[in-house]
């Protein structure tokens, strides 16, 4: 379940990771090698909170091709 802090909505690694059809450790694994920004935001237990912007760029980083 999304939060609202502020008026903005927010959603944790596993939501975020479900909406655009990646596991937590496919997300982990490209902030580790640089292939996608960490996110800005993160909670009091140091949780990543994201965006709606941030999951957008998420979807967007899931539906590139690849071409060799």
């Amino acid at each position: 379940m999304p939060l609202t802090i502020n008026g903005k909505t927010y959603y944790r690694t596993a939501e975020a990771c479900r909406l655009v059809g990646i596991s937590k450790n496919t997300f982990f694994r490209w902030v580790r090698e640089k292939q996608f920004p960490d996110v800005r935001y993160r909670d009091k237990r140091g949780w990543r909170l994201f965006t709606d912007d941030e999951v957008n760029r998420l979807i967007l980083e899931v539906n590139q091709l690849s071409i060799t």
